[in-house]
């Protein structure tokens, strides 16, 4: 009797346990699942392309890209005035410093994917039915498993109704492959092109890789470890939120070149992107080249390198300084990068442009990485979308520009094609401009007027000094003057009616101008708009939901 009692106490007991700690056990398991189905091949030498030919009347500049991933405003020195307790990035100041600091640059969207293809075509990504983020199918899956761990009664994950999960994510979806990219540009006009880094545009999808869209190589991540997790050299740091969650569940240490199969990297990730890059830039002193650098860092999963963790000793947080670890990292890279043209002699006919996808996110738990701004990632709010954004070209930008005009990624399209004397093709809607005449001082007007930003229904408009940001869920509107009030604190949309009804008005002809989606929406996602969202939402914070 004892006996038959003792068995079923354990097994209620496990029964209990497993329930308690069913998310813990399921993340695990699908992470090993992961892991198991998904064959990653030791690391492996990359064979890039070596020009050895001389152009000695090339006038043509070479033009390297650096994108970052997550960054926030307040993420570099230069905008944090040296605050001991936001990351010290000195090379990104100096390459700053010897250029242009845009103080009024804006990502092309609040996430991800939209924004990089809006990078690729100078076009908003709304034009080509891309205002989403494709993510891996497991990650969907893990994320839809978990959601109700997080969901309060006021503001739950929703799914969409009658989401097919076969048609979301990385295999599906993607940048069209009929647009036509600044890496195809530059390629039919005698440029060597290279992608290094995140490419998250339809890259597993035949026509989509970034060999279909006009580099001659690419080293692509194909997951998103920054190295093993139970690497000795990283450390790391995770917060209470789904989608950290879903990051650390579905991400592997993976990369492939040229369409190989997947293979390790052989350092930290950072790293490892910046040593294949200046073997770009080694491989090709003699011939123009495009460099898209297009670093993972800071995005999560927060892992930095012990040796760079150790530098932030003097910060008490934990997460603050495994991510400013992070950040000096990124920064180490842009010192490697700017070193490297300088060795080959290249450096004055180099430029280098500098910028986010968009701003930092409020999931990994640090409220000052948008400082001044309001907002995160997945906001329309100026902490959503006004990143850092840098460029330089020696002899032809003078150093020490602060440029306070508005801005935009579609911009780096047609100002590398200016810089390189290449004309776009004239059958296009374009959405941005050349920016080198208003930095030369050739044209003294604003670059924009208007600008647009759309996530189904979640939209926001800046024309001249006043913004509108629009929701269907919540069905709320807010109305600001970002000259007057920059940081977004008063909300006018009741005082300005007449302004507030033009925005809306302009905002209407460019949404009707636009196309539908070409991948289905699978779930809106809560952001708070004033605390990180990994605190207790509390009635009365402002919030909006993400669509995607």
């Amino acid at each position: 009797m004892i006996k038959k009692s003792f068995i079923l106490f354990l097994i209620i007991s496990v029964l209990f346990i497993t329930y308690s700690y069913k998310k813990v056990i399921v993340i695990n398991l699908l992470s090993i699942i992961n892991g198991m189905t998904n064959h990653i091949e030791n690391t492996k030498p990359t064979e890039w392309t070596k020009n050895s030919i001389s152009y000695e009347n090339n006038t043509k500049p070479n033009i390297i890209f650096i994108l970052a991933d997550d960054l926030g405003f307040n993420d570099i020195s230069l905008h944090n005035n040296n605050n001991r307790n936001a990351p010290a990035t000195p090379n990104i100041d100096a390459l700053a410093k010897s250029g242009v600091v845009f103080t009024n640059g804006y990502a092309a969207s609040a996430t991800c994917s939209p924004s990089r293809a809006s990078i690729m075509t100078g076009r908003y990504s709304t034009r080509f039915g891309f205002d989403y983020t494709p993510y891996p199918k497991t990650a969907s899956r893990i994320l839809n498993f978990i959601r109700d761990e997080y969901d309060n009664e006021d503001l739950p994950f929703i799914n969409s109704e009658n989401v097919d999960w076969e048609q979301v994510g990385l295999f599906v979806g993607g940048m069209p492959s009929e647009e036509i990219t600044i890496a195809e540009m530059l390629k039919d006009n005698g440029y060597y092109t290279a992608l290094v880094g995140k490419w998250h545009l339809g890259g597993l999808n035949e026509g989509m890789r970034p060999s279909d869209q006009g580099f001659d190589d690419s080293l692509m991540m194909t997951s998103g470890l920054y190295l093993p997790k139970n690497h000795p050299d990283v450390i790391s740091a995770k917060a209470d939120h789904a989608i950290e969650d879903m990051v650390w569940a579905s991400q592997l240490y993976a990369v492939n070149f040229n369409n190989s199969k997947q293979f390790k990297p052989d350092k930290y990730l950072t790293d490892y992107f910046t040593e294949e890059a200046v073997k770009v830039i080694n491989n090709n002193k003699d011939k123009p080249f495009f460099l898209y650098l297009s670093h993972w860092a800071p995005h999560n999963p927060l892992q930095a390198l012990v040796k760079d963790y150790e530098k932030h000793s003097h910060m008490k947080n934990h997460t603050k300084q495994v991510y400013s670890a992070m950040i000096t990292a990124l920064d180490r890279s842009v010192g490697k990068i700017v070193k490297a043209l300088e060795d080959n002699g290249i450096s004055d006919n180099t430029i280098i442009i500098f910028t986010s996808d968009n701003g930092g996110a409020g999931y990994i738990g640090l409220d000052d990485i948008n400082k001044p701004y309001r907002g995160w990632k997945m906001t329309f709010f100026e902490g959503g979308m006004h990143v850092p954004f840098l460029m330089k070209w020696p002899n032809q930008i003078e150093a020490g520009q602060t440029y306070e005009k508005r801005i935009h990624h579609v911009d780096i399209f047609h100002t590398i094609l200016g810089a390189s004397k290449i004309n776009a093709p004239n059958n296009i809607k374009y959405d941005g401009v050349n920016l080198i005449p208003y930095l030369q001082g050739e044209n003294k007007d604003n670059p924009h007027q208007t600008l647009f930003w759309k996530d189904s229904s979640y939209q926001a408009i800046i024309h001249d000094d006043w913004k509108l940001i629009r929701s269907k869920l919540p069905k709320k509107q807010y109305l600001y003057n970002l000259q007057n009030d920059p940081y977004e604190n008063i909300n006018l949309i009741n005082k300005e009616i007449i302004i507030k009804e033009r925005l809306n008005e302009l905002l209407d002809i460019h949404i009707n101008e636009q196309i539908e989606p070409k991948s289905p929406h699978s779930m809106s996602i809560p952001v708070l708009i004033d605390k990180v969202s990994t605190d207790k939402y509390i009635d009365g914070d402002e919030y909006n939901y993400w669509i995607n």
